[in-house]
């Protein structure tokens, strides 16, 4: 009986064997030989970092940082592209329609959360022909006015505007910039009489306040700061729910009007079909880049926060921000062809 059982167990034994044989044989027959049977690695050759907007703003900074950094880890070199253009429509649409594998990087900022409901037709679908990566950086707007106006606090400034014959004027970067739309959202939520007055770009802006053109207006920290230690320019508040780490005293208007929260943020996108590993390594390497010094100088010098998303988190992130976004163009009126 005992040498029964071992040649029943030495026949299953070599049954197994043989169908393990069959099988390998089979794959074998129908795998790609060679190096066709492995993914391309990645990156295979430069990369190029699309920036939609002229050099020199908050946006082309990061990138540059970005891109030093990644041509030292990823072994291939990472150029920065400027194509500046309808709002930064033209640079998004060049990533949107590239090949999808990576060697094309879209970095940009709120304004492709805007865009979609600002402009009457657009050549791409931000949801459907991109591919959130990564969140890099929030930037906090400060509710500026010129010395001349006597508000101390936002409080004060809404009942001056409703005091004051034909209210306020505030002056913003152009229709539909993050500025204008937060002057939108703070008009609304506040019954404040404000008139838009539109600039071609922060720097008109920028001086149209100091020459008092304008009562206010919505700047990012970096701009304001130096006018503010000059006593050339007030705050009375930031447009984040939390406050920022240069101005640590100054209130968010969210205390004074619940549910304010604008910002400018930054952050990597690829074309649609991109491969998730490829996916998930630029996101670890922008993750890993945002701890360097060179990276954390920058967020303290600018007043940016940093955010650090995944791909994940930033997809849904960046839906919600389309949405709000949608909500405050409508309110405002505003389109661009």
């Amino acid at each position: 009986m005992a040498a029964d059982a071992l040649h029943a167990r030495e026949a299953a034994a070599l049954h197994q064997r043989r169908r393990l044989l069959v099988w390998g044989g089979g794959l074998a027959a129908i795998a790609p030989a060679g190096p066709l049977a492995q993914p391309a690695a990645w990156p295979s050759r430069p990369i190029r970092m699309i920036v939609p907007f002229a050099p020199g703003g908050v946006t082309d900074v990061l990138a540059r940082l970005l891109a030093t950094r990644f041509s030292e880890t990823l072994g291939q070199p990472v150029t920065v592209d400027n194509r500046a253009g309808a709002g930064g429509n033209i640079g998004a649409e060049i990533a949107a329609k590239a090949p999808a594998d990576g060697h094309t990087v879209l970095f940009s900022s709120a304004a492709l959360a805007v865009n979609p409901s600002l402009y009457k037709a657009l050549s791409y679908d931000p949801l459907k022909d991109l591919i959130p990566v990564t969140a890099v950086a929030s930037s906090p707007q400060l509710l500026v006015v010129h010395p001349s106006v006597p508000a101390k606090t936002a409080k004060e400034l809404v009942l001056l505007s409703r005091r004051r014959g034909g209210g306020l004027n505030f002056g913003s970067n152009g229709v539909g910039t993050t500025s204008h739309l937060a002057g939108v959202l703070f008009a609304s939520l506040a019954g404040a009489e404000i008139t838009h007055v539109p600039y071609k770009g922060a720097g008109s802006v920028v001086g149209a306040v100091l020459a008092g053109e304008v009562d206010m207006s919505f700047f990012a920290t970096s701009v304001a700061m130096p006018h503010l230690k000059s006593g050339r320019l007030r705050a009375l508040a930031v447009t984040t729910i939390k406050p920022t780490a240069l101005l640590p005293e100054l209130p968010p208007l969210d205390r004074f009007l619940p549910g304010f929260d604008t910002d400018n943020w930054f952050g990597a996108f690829v074309a649609a079909g991109t491969p998730r590993p490829v996916i998930d390594r630029l996101n670890g390497e922008t993750l890993r880049a945002m701890k360097t010094a060179e990276m954390r100088a920058a967020f303290e010098r600018d007043g940016l926060d940093a955010l650090g998303y995944g791909p994940a988190e930033f997809a849904l992130f960046f839906q919600r921000e389309m949405e709000k976004y949608a909500k405050l163009v409508r309110l405002s009126g505003a389109r661009a062809d």
